[in-house]
This record gives C-alpha cells, sequence and structure tokens, in this order.
C-alpha cells in the first residue's frame, strides 16, 4: 500500500457557481504544482469536463477520476466516482435526464462551459446544474454501482445540502461505507453523535470552486498504486487518513 495525497472534490467552470478560471488544465496544473497524486473532478450533476481533465492529468503524471457531486431529490449532495470515462459519461447521461428541467440563467448562476483539452469553450449546458435530480438518496449508491461507480455523502459536516442537515440523521438501510468531510475537525462530533460513521472510511476533501482552494497535500490515501480502481477500491475499505 502506498499513500497518495489527494483532493477528491474539485468543481470546473462547468458549475456554474465554479470560478471562470476553473479550467480543466487549470485546475489539474494548481493540483500538480501543490504536488497531489489523484483528485477528482466532481462537477454538479454532470461529468461533461471530465475528458478535458483526464488529458491534462495524463500529461502532469495526476490521476484524475471523472465523478460528479450529485444533489439528490432530498437536495443532499453525493459524491459518485467512476473507473473511466465511459462509465462516467453514461452515467452523466441518465443524470442529465433525470434533472430538474430549469433552464440556467447565466446572469444570475454563472456560465456552465465544457470545454476540450485546449480549453477551449465548446458548448454549455442547457439546464440549471445546481438543481436537484429525481435521484433519491437511497437510489443513488445502487445506481452508481450499476455504472461501477463509487458513491458517498459529501461534506457530511457542513450545515447545507449535507446528508445530516438535510435529512438529520443516516437512513438506517444505508449501504456506504465511505464518507466525506469538509473539516476533519468535526470527526469526532459527528462520530459521537451519528455512530454509524465510526464504521466508515472518511476522507477530508476541498469541494473547491477557485484554483487557490485546492488542497494542499495535507492529507493522504493508501491504496495498491495510483490506478483508479485501486483508489476507488481503498475508498470502500475503512483506512483513516492521515496529516
Amino acid at each position: 500500500m502506498i499513500p497518495l495525497s489527494y483532493d477528491l472534490h474539485i468543481h470546473s467552470c462547468l458549475s456554474p457557481c465554479g470560478d471562470d478560471d476553473m479550467t480543466p488544465a487549470n485546475l489539474v496544473g494548481m493540483a500538480a504544482v501543490k504536488g497531489l497524486q489523484v483528485i477528482a473532478l466532481t462537477d454538479h450533476n454532470s461529468c461533461r469536463n471530465c475528458p478535458a481533465a483526464v488529458y491534462h492529468g495524463n500529461q502532469y503524471g495526476v490521476t484524475v477520476i471523472p465523478g460528479m457531486e450529485l444533489t439528490t431529490e432530498e437536495e443532499v449532495h453525493v459524491i459518485c466516482l467512476f473507473p473511466d470515462l465511459h462509465q462516467a459519461l453514461a452515467f452523466d447521461e441518465l443524470v442529465y435526464s433525470r434533472l430538474m428541467p430549469v433552464p440556467n440563467r447565466e446572469d444570475i448562476f454563472g456560465k456552465q462551459q465544457i470545454m476540450n483539452e485546449k480549453d477551449e469553450v465548446t458548448g454549455t449546458l442547457e439546464y440549471l446544474l445546481i438543481n436537484a435530480t429525481s435521484i433519491s438518496f437511497d437510489e443513488v449508491f445502487p445506481l452508481a454501482a450499476s455504472y461501477g461507480g463509487v458513491a458517498y455523502p459529501a461534506h457530511v459536516d457542513k450545515n447545507s445540502t449535507s446528508l445530516l442537515s438535510n435529512l438529520g440523521f443516516v437512513p438506517p438501510d444505508s449501504t456506504f461505507t465511505c464518507a466525506e468531510f469538509h473539516d476533519f475537525r468535526n470527526l469526532h462530533r459527528i462520530r459521537r453523535d451519528h455512530p454509524y460513521f465510526e464504521n466508515c472510511s472518511v476522507i477530508c476533501c476541498s469541494d473547491a470552486h477557485y484554483l487557490p482552494d485546492i488542497h494542499e497535500p495535507d492529507y493522504q490515501i493508501y491504496a495498491r498504486s495510483q490506478n483508479i480502481p485501486d483508489i476507488l477500491e481503498a475508498l470502500q475499505s475503512r483506512t483513516e487518513e492521515s496529516r
């Protein structure tokens, strides 16, 4: 097992709340400059900028996991990560078909820019990506798994759009084995109040919408290799992260 510095929750300029400077090339380049070995691109309800990010990851020697931050019908954010682009983009099509069909207003919410490997804008998405889908919290985990993916609740310690803020509890039939924290200082409190997390692997990620917010190499995950399948396997096992 080898330690890998990571940040598995990063938004690009495809997310309407993401800064325009968060192009695939820029965010992967920043991750490389900071010394991260593994990142995940997790735009709101979309994987459309993952191909360009994976391309730049190959150039910089950074493993880029294609993913998304899915919004369930309860407005709980769940991170979904996939072993390759084919499965991620197939999942993307399904999610977009189940997204609330409300047109984006760029003047209010921001741009939703799809970019190619040259950081050129090749298109936009019509529907507002930060809206909820018709996918329930219980449904998202087997659904992601059916596409070869791994899913876990995002920023469980935040006071909005998280499992605990929106539902107030962990559903008794939950099956997720990993959970993301925004700040590990909240770990003891969350585990005290919600013992389910005692049996979860936990990670800490930035939820970066701006380049400076991407994490420094402060946290590591231990995996067999830097290959995506081994990293996804490690996320599903009980391993403590170190700072």
